[in-house]
């Protein structure tokens, strides 16, 4: 252990960091040891809870992830002991612990070695994505649970990013946990024809976490690099699972080529650097080109491309155009309409009417953007608010511009894109 004092947000913030990275891993790992998916859920919330306590007083342990799976795996032996499971499952968790009668408040916690195997992690995480995707539980309950158990989201992020209150995300993690485990779901990989009947629900998970990391909900961070890594790392190890399946390399397509924008997305400070001052020559050009090549054997199948595919081939157009003005911007609204009609969203028709602005002007855009307005579709998102303040700027209608910009920093949960917009607004209050 490293020295710390009573209080000292350092250990919290530790917690925070290893959690996020690594949550899904010790889930999986406890889910495999335990054979109980909601117990090892439930664990995994105990030793975080009592790393909250022991990591700001005691110091952070040299093996963090270790730490946390160890009190995860004598909390385990304490389950058992409770339930008098004195059985297979209990001698092989102590023998592996070198346990001899520790208890999880009793002793140093010695983890110093990998807390898993290598060769395991994949299969692990994967198990749990697909138990928590299982066609017992929900669609909203499937996106919910995962978002918890595998992308380390709180409530609150699960909500932001579900557009639903904190309670109705909190509610749906109660009861898939309990539907998992009336069902007897096994903690393993289905076989590959559960796979496919699962892939859709779990394609939308990871492009949630990647959604969630790539421009955060709420905080101080306009990326979270840690979500978005993840979610890039698990669309990699999805299409060697199932490298039949299109709509899988159409993901990891669009993940790949969204995020070779990140280096330029930020600033020194941290702060949102936009599209047309990004400084492209920073773009992760490697990115770009597995991106690519994805794309490219997502199009082979012969069926054209599915939703993600085709929000990766838009990707693309801006990837390999040198600026905002020689983007192929037509070529965007086309692929938007596709995308709309195969996957109709008010987000799409947003993100089309940003396109249909660069390409034929604010004046055709502006009805697109009104007609979400009077729908109510995108109420509480902060979105809305600033695609029709930007557009009534380029129409010369200040008043009602400032009315939009100053709504959308009320709504807008991220710090930076607060910052963003707020300084529009001040630009446009003082060009007025």
């Amino acid at each position: 252990m490293t020295g710390s004092t009573t209080g000292d947000p350092t250990g919290r913030g530790a917690v925070a960091a290893v959690w996020r990275i690594e949550s899904a891993r010790i889930v999986g790992a406890l889910a495999r040891y335990t054979g109980d998916f909601a117990l090892a859920e439930d664990l995994a919330q105990e030793a975080l809870a009592e790393a909250l306590v022991t990591w700001p007083r005691d110091g952070v342990p040299t093996n963090p992830a270790g730490w946390l799976l160890t009190v995860g795996r004598r909390r385990a032996i304490d389950a058992f002991r409770r339930r008098s499971a004195l059985d297979e499952r209990y001698a092989a968790l102590a023998h592996d612990l070198g346990e001899g009668g520790a208890t999880s408040g009793g002793g140093p916690v010695d983890a110093d070695d990998l807390p898993w195997d290598p060769d395991q992690i994949d299969d692990d995480v994967l198990a749990l994505m697909f138990i928590s995707c299982h066609p017992v539980l929900s669609r909203e309950a499937r996106v919910a649970l995962t978002l918890r158990v595998v992308g380390g989201l709180t409530s609150d992020e699960i909500a932001k990013a579900c557009l639903v209150p904190t309670a109705t995300a909190q509610a749906r993690i109660t009861r898939a946990k309990k539907t998992l485990g009336s069902a007897g779901v096994p903690f393993e990989v289905p076989t590959a024809e559960e796979r496919a009947a699962r892939l859709n629900s779990v394609l939308n998970v990871i492009y949630l976490i990647f959604t969630e990391g790539s421009t955060a909900s709420s905080g101080d961070d306009l990326i979270r690099f840690d979500l978005a890594g993840e979610a890039q790392r698990l669309a990699r190890v999805l299409s060697r699972l199932v490298p039949d399946q299109p709509e899988v390399f159409g993901l990891l397509a669009l993940l790949e080529l969204t995020g070779a924008r990140f280096p330029a997305r930020t600033g020194p400070d941290g702060e949102p650097v936009l599209l047309e001052h990004q400084d492209r020559r920073r773009w992760d050009h490697a990115a770009i080109r597995r991106g690519r090549a994805a794309l490219a054997r997502a199009g082979k199948a012969g069926r054209g491309l599915g939703a993600y595919g085709l929000q990766a081939a838009i990707a693309e157009c801006h990837a390999v155009a040198p600026s905002v003005e020689a983007t192929n911007w037509e070529r965007i609204v086309l692929l938007y309409e596709a995308l709309g009609r195969l996957a109709p969203s008010p987000v799409v028709d947003l993100n089309r009417a940003v396109a249909v602005s660069m390409a034929r002007g604010p004046g055709e855009a502006l009805p697109i953007v009104d007609g979400l307005a009077g729908s109510d579709a995108l109420a509480n998102s902060y979105l809305l608010s600033s695609v029709r303040g930007e557009l009534l700027c380029r129409l010369a209608r200040p008043d009602e511009a400032r009315a939009e910009l100053e709504r959308a920093v009320r709504l807008c949960g991220n710090e930076r894109e607060r910052a963003v917009l707020a300084r529009k607004l001040g630009d446009l209050r003082t060009s007025g």
